[in-house]
């Protein structure tokens, strides 16, 4: 189910709309493959179709979304170079600005990322996927934003929403996924003022996270068209 965020004052539909849809892409609310119909959105939201499908039209545009001959919309899938491709373009893009923002960190920042650090883990506690992911992208996000002026993290968005979908995937192996916290890794790192740690910790947490999760699916796949 769509989980949504309220609308602030100065949003227009339009752009609230988009904002929860991006959202719920990257966080893993829509999975590869689903339809996205404007009339069902509407609904969820509890708009008129003119806002959602002009926030369709955008997500199209950043690569979010697919749009099929019919007209139709969809969640796009990715085949297994694809998916290592985008993969190794995120661990390029975060590991070097996780070490761009590390002189920035001060100590109201970390307390911050500890916060996140911590909701992820609670939320694996009690098995809330959900929360998990979208803890999981406050950190980063919150890390990445520390250098002033950042104009790696647009970049690194565009790769969470198309990575995004596989993470649903995770509420089937979520004890398998995070036995290690690399998250506590990269904020002792980020104690220590140690660039080449932090780094390590953040390639780690992308490979070991969405990494696994996303080759357990093709994994799955494979798996059904030999028995299909």
């Amino acid at each position: 189910m769509l989980v949504t965020t309220g609308r602030e004052a100065s949003e227009s539909a339009k752009q609230w709309v988009y904002r929860v849809l991006r959202r719920g892409i990257m966080t893993g609310q829509f999975e590869p493959g689903d339809p996205v119909t404007i009339n069902g959105l509407a609904d969820t939201l509890g708009v008129s179709a003119m806002p959602v499908r002009e926030a369709l039209h955008r997500l199209v545009a950043d690569g979010a979304l697919e749009l099929l001959d019919n007209r139709r919309v969809r969640v796009p899938d990715l085949d297994p170079p694809s998916f290592e491709e985008v993969l190794e373009a995120r661990v390029a893009l975060e590991t070097r600005a996780a070490e761009r923002a590390m002189p920035f960190i001060d100590d109201l920042r970390l307390a911050r990322l500890r916060a996140f650090d911590q909701q992820a883990d609670q939320a694996l506690a009690i098995g809330n996927f959900g929360r998990l992911v979208e803890a999981n992208f406050d950190f980063h996000r919150c890390l990445y934003e520390a250098r002033p002026g950042t104009v790696m993290l647009p970049l690194i968005e565009s790769l969470w929403l198309r990575l995004g979908p596989f993470m649903r995937r995770a509420g089937e192996t979520l004890s398998q996924t995070y036995q290690v916290d690399r998250h506590a890794e990269a904020l002792a790192a980020i104690v220590k003022r140690d660039a080449e740690a932090l780094k390590a910790a953040i390639a780690a947490d992308i490979r070991d996270g969405t990494g696994y999760l996303g080759r357990g699916h093709f994994e799955r796949i494979a798996a059904l068209g030999k028995t299909g």
